[in-house]
């Protein structure tokens, strides 16, 4: 198919080749830079004109034009590079006919290096005057002039690379995101956790309740799931005797996208032995505050799923409620201390509007009633806790009230930010809780777990008392970074096609 060019791209190639004519590499070499943006400005902030003549400050720059103003002879221009932007002035006087010339052919969006000496303008913007200018790449297509403009703002996902030039904010976001990353493992490090990989393609489903994707490994002839989460193989690793692990990794859930959902996505679950609930929320609460202290520098953040509602503070304790007390605060009704059997709650579900599935058990409408009344008004930072034993099939149940498990979900903004457990370690309850997951599949559950038989053989050699958690990376850098979509801190989201 014949590429058909614009006006300016037309332009721009015939730039290419009077480039080869005069024996410059379109396409550049490497570039001794230096300085960047932001340190050249901090190195005479608060000087004056003759303060910053005096120290001869000579820097090499190099980066994308992002603006030009010819003026004959002379011209200003603004160089963007990872740190931001820097002015440039060029004249004909300080770097000759020739070199002046070869600037004048330059086109925004072109790369260039630049080497030269810093100044003042009379407006006292640091700008560096260049005496050596050095062509580096043609860029072929203009930049968009309103890039945010644009009626289709999927856009801005589908060219990410275009979106990182033009967008500021863009920016910040993605170099905010490997850092929080480091603060988590910082944090976890200096605790003694030793940080560990784990395999994306795993012959069990399991670890937790997903759709998962299916892939096919052509020299064992064996279909394989890639992982909806890293749970079964961290527990291993605990029975093996590394008592305190972490893993930070990309899951695949083979499910719906929306603001808060990408198909593939980021986590960290953290295993300890001997630890427990109480230690896994003492552990997510000063790991985010700790993330946000290193990013953000403050306590308090925008609602991201309700920008213009309360805002969040999470200096404070996070409160901890169980599911039952949350259910009979928001609609009266007591699913602690009266045992309702299974008719009984489907007929409570019923007069409630809530649909019981096939193979739902009481455990499970009890979680129906939370998601429907409860979940979305748990705003400020909540540990919610005990759990139905049927939707939580590998944790330790309460020995207060075996109905229950020893659980808690942390919820931010009405959504849910890390899932943890007191673990379960005793090989035959797991095994009747896999059966009984099985049960779920077989009644059309299609996202329950498999048998795991060796994980259930690792738990007989003794697997010691154990918490663990687990926390979305990308939920965590949208509340960071006040971010309201997850494909804000996605470089690279999943997209419908055009």
């Amino acid at each position: 198919m014949e590429e058909k060019l614009t006006d300016q791209e037309i332009i721009r190639r015939q730039k290419v080749e009077k480039l080869k004519e005069l024996g410059i590499d379109p396409f550049g070499q490497a570039f001794d830079r230096t300085d960047w943006s932001s340190d050249i400005r901090n190195k005479v902030k608060g000087m004056t004109h003759d303060e910053v003549e005096a120290l001869d400050l000579r820097v090499s720059v190099a980066g994308r034009i992002m603006f030009i103003r010819k003026m004959g002879k002379a011209s200003f221009f603004a160089l963007q590079d990872i740190k931001g932007k820097q002015q440039i002035y060029i004249s004909i006087n300080d770097v000759g006919e020739e070199t002046y010339a070869l600037f004048k052919m330059a086109d925004v969006g072109d790369i260039v290096g630049v080497k030269g000496k810093v100044m003042l303008t009379q407006t006292g913007e640091p700008t560096v005057k260049c005496f050596e200018y050095t062509h580096l790449t043609k860029a072929l297509r203009p930049l968009p002039e309103k890039f945010h403009g644009l009626t289709d703002k999927e856009e801005r996902y589908r060219r990410r690379y275009v979106d990182l030039i033009m967008n500021e904010e863009a920016k910040r976001v993605a170099i905010a995101r490997p850092k929080i990353i480091r603060a988590i493992q910082e944090y976890c490090d200096g605790l003694g956790f030793i940080e560990v990989e784990t395999p994306v393609l795993q012959p069990i489903q399991g670890g937790a309740t997903a759709r998962p994707f299916v892939t096919h490994h052509n020299a064992l002839d064996k279909d394989f799931y890639l992982r909806i989460a890293t749970e079964l193989p961290l527990k291993r690793l605990i029975v093996g005797g590394l008592e305190k692990v972490y893993e930070i990794g990309r899951l695949f859930r083979n499910e719906g996208m929306d603001l808060t959902h990408n198909p593939e996505f980021t986590t960290i679950e953290l295993y300890e032995a001997y630890g427990d609930l109480s230690s896994m929320m003492r552990i997510t609460e000063n790991i985010i505050r700790h993330a946000a202290k290193k990013v953000a520098n403050k306590s308090e953040f925008i609602n991201i799923f309700n920008p213009d509602g309360e805002k969040i503070d999470i200096s404070k304790p996070f409160r901890r409620v169980t599911m039952c007390e949350i259910i009979k605060e928001e609609i009266g009704i007591d699913f602690k201390s009266n045992h309702y059997d299974l008719d009984a709650a489907k007929a409570l579900a019923k007069e409630y509007g809530i649909e019981v599935e096939k193979h739902f058990e009481v455990g499970h409408i009890i979680n129906a009633f939370f998601e429907k009344y409860c979940e979305e008004k748990l705003i400020q930072p909540t540990f919610l806790c005990n759990h139905p034993i049927e939707i939580s099939p590998l944790t330790k149940a309460d020995p207060a009230d075996p109905r229950f498990v020893q659980r808690f979900e942390l919820y931010i903004g009405g959504h849910e930010f890390a899932n943890a457990y007191t673990e379960l370690n005793d090989p035959i309850d797991q095994k009747n809780r896999f059966l009984e997951q099985l049960k779920e599949r077989d009644a059309g559950n299609d996202e329950a777990n498999e048998m795991d038989v060796d994980f259930i053989e690792s738990l007989e050699y003794g697997m010691p008392p154990c918490g663990g958690v687990g926390m979305g990376i990308d939920r965590l850098v949208m509340f960071l970074t006040e971010q309201v979509s997850i494909r804000e801190v996605l470089l690279f989201p999943h997209m419908r096609d055009r």
